[in-house]
């Protein structure tokens, strides 16, 4: 898969196109996908996304913008498990935000990524104060030569796929709901880093990955499986947050537990999927009482996975 950043030349070839954040990349964004790229092998053209960094309401309201599902390595990741042929990211800043809808049509979609066919979900909006939509967009295709299609929302029991439906699953530990929702269990990414060796005292050496994401869509103690090195996948408990008992760090960390494994995984890039939700994280009186609740977690996780 070809990953674009800017528009500062046209692609090489026509596009069948999408447009949208694809946070997390659930089954609404994957039935999309799944439109997309065999509309583009129907036409003989690349499937292309364009999406956006900074989510949009981080750059309008950083304070307030909802948890991050997935960082951009991770969404690329999926987008190209989905079979998407090129990516085109856009940073989203002041000078993007200020283009008009028929600007953005004219320069972006039409002048760079020569869409041939435009695929949107059914509440696309686009365009300084979002004034573009569906109707602006068909109207144009007619008159400059594209064509445009609406796709309707994917629901599950009534429940429409969104990015916030999974948000709010995880953030009350419904992990199979999630799971439904995006259909695979959440995971996250991350690199193993050298940490201050605490799991050892405590007798449950830890893989310590620090995330990107912040805040974490999901807080607390669960059952993981983990991915990524020889032998896989590896079943284990892993802890997310910010460790209020032994030296409560600033930015969240995620701290996992493989069960029967030893070896020296420092520097490997794992992925973290999270299965189970145990407990919350809790501040403990002293390291005694953190190690019997530690203890009492790897044997909760193990009783699940023998489920």
């Amino acid at each position: 898969m070809l990953v674009y950043r800017g528009f500062s030349q046209a692609v090489p070839s026509a596009t069948v196109l999408t447009i949208g954040n694809f946070d997390g990349v659930h089954l609404g964004h994957r039935a999309l996908l799944a439109r997309l790229t065999a509309a583009a092998a129907q036409a003989g053209l690349p499937a292309a996304v364009l999406t956006f960094e900074p989510h949009p309401r981080e750059f309008f309201a950083p304070d307030s913008a909802p948890p991050r599902l997935s960082t951009l390595r991770e969404k690329l990741e999926l987008l190209a498990d989905d079979g998407v042929d090129s990516v085109h990211v856009c940073r989203f800043n002041a000078h993007f935000a200020a283009l008009s809808a028929e600007e953005f049509i004219q320069r972006v979609l039409l002048d760079t990524l020569r869409v041939r066919q435009l695929i949107v979900g059914d509440d696309f909006r686009f365009g300084a104060g979002r004034r573009g939509d569906f109707a602006l967009l068909r109207d144009s295709g007619e008159r400059l030569g594209f064509q445009v299609e609406a796709m309707d929302s994917v629901t599950l029991a009534g429940e429409r796929a969104s990015s916030s439906a999974v948000r709010d699953a995880l953030h009350g530990g419904r992990l199979q709901h999630a799971a439904r929702l995006l259909g695979r269990p959440y995971s996250i990414d991350g690199r193993v880093v050298h940490g201050e060796k605490l799991g050892r005292q405590l007798g449950f050496a830890t893989a310590n990955i620090r995330i990107k994401h912040e805040p974490p869509p999901l807080q607390g103690v669960f059952a993981v499986e983990v991915m990524g090195l020889p032998g896989g996948p590896h079943r284990g408990a892993a802890n997310l947050g910010y460790r209020p008992t032994a030296n409560q760090v600033k930015r969240p960390l995620l701290e996992v537990h493989l069960f029967d494994f030893c070896a020296d995984i420092y520097g490997a890039h794992l992925n973290v999927r999270f299965l189970h939700k145990l407990r919350d994280e809790m501040k403990f009186a002293d390291f005694n009482a953190l190690k019997a609740q530690i203890a009492s977690d790897v044997e909760a996780a193990q009783a699940y996975f023998k489920l």
